[in-house]
Formats: structure tokens, C-alpha cells, sequence
């Protein structure tokens, strides 16, 4: 498991999604018994219904107010809560991935688009998941999750995705820790898919399905026994279908507290640096949705 280094940081930009991030790092960090760390980068851009940011004196001092006004938010709702801020004169991107390195998790807010929809995943949040390794939380404005905090932090399980055939450690420390930690059920779920030929009548054969079924769900049982082993109290609740896999997640974890995703670390400046599973995810998924790096 990685080194924890004792701090819940939030990016903050004014928005109701970084707002319902910073309440939801609030309740993270009370959680994790750390305190909570929040940041704003000068150069983001300001929320549309907010007078136009002209100077670097104008934007230092919206900057501090937008700051103060959250900490003060957040002691008041969460007094035992400890509270630092800190702006950042750097690039939104650039700042966020060097603070994340600091800490346990960094918490972005991120716009949704309904019920269907989903989130709106920017440049930013994509620019700051590809440059750290430290687990990311993507958080869309929900105001029931303000209003009722609780029932929204420790009550609901939480869905975690994982593939069989790859090392998954990182992603289920990650989540085995977050269910001991909130004391919930951690659904964990992985999806297989069929031959590409059995999808046609003439060849398909329901005793492979079952027989492919039988080795998803023994393969995923192995995986899953040292972690049950070592979280004795966590419930879990495991299964392996045969689905798409992101939408299974976004499925099953609509009403969850949590839904953790993985993203494979590549050191090439090339290529994707998130997989299809996880970008579909970040963008469909109602709930919060957390981002584990891992090898």
C-alpha cells in the first residue's frame, strides 16, 4: 500500500461542483482523522456568472475571499475539522498534480450534465489524473449530499471494477481501506466477455458461457481471498458477468458512495493515459468516482 502523507487536498475554482468537493474532501478527511487542504490556482477560469477576473491584484483578491469563504463554510459545518488554504500562481493543471503528491487524495469538483449524462470530465481534471499517481476523487455537485452528509459519506457501499488478469493491489488496497475505514459493503465487481464468435446463433454454446462463467467467478474468488483475509470486516460482495464493464459500473454504482476505477501508469508521452473502462466511467458515473493509478 503507498505511503500516506496525512492530508485531504481540494482544488477550488468557485463552482458548485468544487463546492460539493469541498465538502466531500471535508468529510474524507474527518474519515481519515487528517486535515484538509484547500487550493486554488489563479490562472483557472472564473465561474461564468462571476464579473470578469481583469488584473493579477483583482484575481489574488478573489482568490483569498473564494478561499476564506470555504474554510469558513467548512468549520462552520465541520468545526473539528483542521483547515489550511493556499493559492497557487500556476497553471490549474500543473499546480494540482504538484499538491497531489503531498497527499492522500486530491478531490476535484466535475461538471454533470443530468442524470444520464453524467460528468463533464475538462481539460484540467484529464490533464491532472495523466500527471499523478495519487489517487484522484471526481466529485459532481449533488445538493443531498451537502444537506445530508452522512448518509452520503459512510452509509452507502462502495464499487470497485477489477479485471482478473491484471495486478490489481493498488486498486483493491485502495478500496478494502476506504470500506474498513467508512465500515460499508465493498461491491466488487469484473466483467468478462464472450468469444467473439459466440455471439452468433449457429456456434454459440450455452455449456461454454457457463463453464467461462464458473472460471470468472473462481478467478475473481482468488483474487479477492488475501484481501478478505487481511479486512476481516469488511463485507464484500463480489460478482463476475458477463457485461460491459463501465456500464456495469455505472450501473451498480449509481447509488453507491464511491465507484473506484484503475488507470494503468504510463511512462510514454504518447498514447492514452486512461483506459476506455475509466474514461467511460468518469463520464457517465453519478456518484464520485475515484481514480487509482497503478502498474
Amino acid at each position: 500500500m503507498a505511503i500516506m502523507n496525512g492530508l485531504v487536498t481540494v482544488g477550488l475554482d468557485g463552482s458548485a461542483e468544487s463546492a460539493a468537493a469541498a465538502h466531500w474532501a471535508a468529510r474524507e478527511a474527518l474519515l481519515r482523522e487528517v486535515p484538509l487542504h484547500l487550493v486554488h490556482a489563479e490562472e483557472w477560469a472564473s465561474p461564468l456568472d462571476l464579473t470578469p477576473v481583469t488584473s493579477a491584484g483583482m484575481r489574488s483578491r478573489w482568490a483569498e475571499a473564494l478561499l476564506r469563504d470555504a474554510a469558513d463554510e467548512l468549520h462552520d459545518r465541520y468545526p473539528e475539522l483542521s483547515i489550511s488554504t493556499r493559492s497557487l500562481d500556476d497553471r490549474p493543471a500543473k499546480a494540482l498534480a504538484a499538491v497531489a503528491t503531498t497527499s492522500d487524495i486530491l478531490v476535484l469538483g466535475s461538471r454533470g450534465l443530468g442524470a444520464l449524462a453524467g460528468f463533464v470530465l475538462g481539460s484540467v481534471g484529464m490533464a491532472v489524473i495523466h500527471s499523478t499517481e495519487r489517487p484522484i476523487v471526481l466529485v459532481r455537485a449533488d445538493e443531498d449530499a451537502i444537506a445530508h452528509p452522512q448518509d452520503c459519506h459512510r452509509d452507502r457501499e462502495l464499487v470497485v471494477g477489477v479485471d482478473i488478469g491484471q495486478p490489481c493491489e493498488a486498486l483493491l488496497a485502495f478500496a478494502f481501506e476506504e470500506a474498513s475505514r467508512r465500515s460499508c459493503t465493498l461491491r466488487v465487481l469484473h466483467s468478462w466477455a464472450l468469444p467473439p464468435l459466440m455471439g452468433y446463433g449457429a456456434v454459440y454454446d450455452p455449456r461454454i458461457h457457463a463453464q467461462l462463467d464458473i472460471s470468472a467467478k473462481a478467478g475473481l474468488d482468488e483474487m479477492l481471498e488475501p484481501w478478505r483475509e487481511k479486512y476481516p470486516g469488511v463485507h464484500v460482495a463480489a460478482r463476475a458477468t458477463a457485461s460491459h464493464a463501465a456500464w456495469q459500473l455505472v450501473e451498480s454504482g449509481s447509488e453507491a458512495g464511491l465507484i473506484i476505477v484503475g488507470r494503468r501508469i504510463r511512462r510514454s508521452s504518447v498514447g492514452t493515459h486512461i483506459g476506455p473502462i475509466t474514461h467511460a466511467v468518469l463520464h457517465h458515473a453519478r456518484a464520485p468516482v475515484a481514480v487509482i493509478a497503478h502498474q
